[in-house]
């Protein structure tokens, strides 16, 4: 689930590239059973939109057919009529024929009821119209629409085909339009002894943004006994990790109680892929979205090193055993960093190298935010 922007709007993900495969498992099943003893039936695809619906659809249709696509096109008559529609790509007769077309949406039918009337007239057997997606709200003609996938409400969708503006056809799932998001949501990442901390204090006041870490929520939760830290704690205490869902809902109030915030930085959260998911899709139903995840480079020796001096004067017993210092980043890179692959496949990955004095930290990563 993700917010992407597309020129200058934004768009939400509306739906999945597995419904839209049952939906057209659905399609063929139907067809198929009612083609079934026709003579090779003519599958016609109006493009430009619908050449990615029809390319899946033939792959699960599994009986004889014929596949071709047409476009609408218009040109200036020499009579009184002004322009004159035609189809660009029909040169089959079609006199007898069982002719299906496949249209990848429809909505007020104007266009459709233009290429089925030129279809008549070419004197078809049968003519059927299957589509992927149906906007019945807006729909006012009198056509029948034999088959439909998913009936949707009015509003702009792209996304599989369907474009805005000329892209957005790649996508292989369906996003609706929405409103611009106004928070800036940042997860400052990192390992142990990264100074992630330390950081987002000094990012948190330059931005003015709502510090969120995971291990104060926790403690305030818990020492406070509220019903999510009673809950948490019980788990703590039986020696188990407290499941995502726990933890993830602490986070959904701390968000819930700044709704006023210009953003969030978020820190010690996400941890897994399951929880990055589950905050897009919160942040999501809000409108809003995680802009970057922003991680602070450093090499293990060097944080090793760190984790051991400042075990000199902070008293915690797992900054002054290496073992475990090392344990903690296996732990670390074996399930957290893999949240890396998952925002660079967003394009939301940003580094940042982590050496250095805390201002000169501070200012590569202000660079960063700056661009996001």
């Amino acid at each position: 689930m993700s917010i992407i922007k597309l020129h200058d709007k934004y768009f939400k993900s509306y739906i999945s590239s597995k419904q839209i495969d049952e939906a057209i498992q659905k399609l063929v099943d139907q067809t198929t059973e009612d083609l079934k003893d026709v003579d090779t039936p003519l599958f016609i695809g109006i493009l430009n939109g619908s050449f990615m619906f029809v390319a899946d659809f033939i792959r699960k249709y599994n009986s004889d057919c014929e596949v071709s696509f047409v476009k609408l096109a218009s040109y200036e008559g020499t009579n009184s009529t002004g322009k004159i529609k035609q189809l660009v790509g029909v040169n089959e007769n079609l006199e007898g024929r069982t002719v299906v077309i496949l249209e990848d949406i429809i909505d007020t039918g104007n266009t459709l009821q233009e290429i089925y009337q030129i279809f008549e007239d070419k004197k078809v057997k049968q003519l059927k119209i299957a589509t992927l997606f149906f906007k019945p709200d807006v729909f006012k003609k009198a056509l029948p629409i034999d088959y439909i996938g998913i009936p949707i409400p009015d509003k702009f969708i792209v996304g599989y085909g369907l474009d805005y503006d000329g892209i957005g056809r790649n996508l292989e799932e369906i996003y609706q339009l929405t409103t611009e998001p106004k928070m800036k949501n940042i997860v400052l990442f990192g390992p142990p002894g990264a100074g992630k901390g330390t950081q987002a204090e000094m990012l948190r006041d330059k931005y003015q943004l709502k510090h969120i870490s995971t291990g104060e929520v926790f403690r305030f939760n818990i020492k406070n006994e509220t019903e999510l830290g009673k809950l948490a704690k019980s788990y703590m205490d039986d020696g188990n990790l407290v499941p995502d869902e726990v933890t993830i809902n602490m986070l959904k109030e701390e968000v819930d109680k700044n709704s006023d915030a210009n953003g969030f930085i978020f820190d010690g959260f996400p941890r897994t892929e399951s929880q990055a998911k589950a905050l897009d899709q919160f942040l999501e139903e809000k409108g809003e979205r995680i802009n970057g995840m922003v991680a602070l480079e450093v090499s293990e020796d060097l944080l090793v090193e760190r984790l051991l001096e400042r075990g000199k004067t902070s008293g915690r017993s797992d900054d002054q055993d290496e073992s475990k210092i090392r344990n903690r980043f296996v732990e670390y890179n074996t399930k957290t960093a893999i949240l890396k692959d998952y925002y660079q496949a967003q394009n939301k990955y940003f580094g940042a190298n982590g050496v250095g004095s805390i201002p000169e930290i501070t200012e590569r990563l202000s660079q960063i935010f700056d661009k996001l």
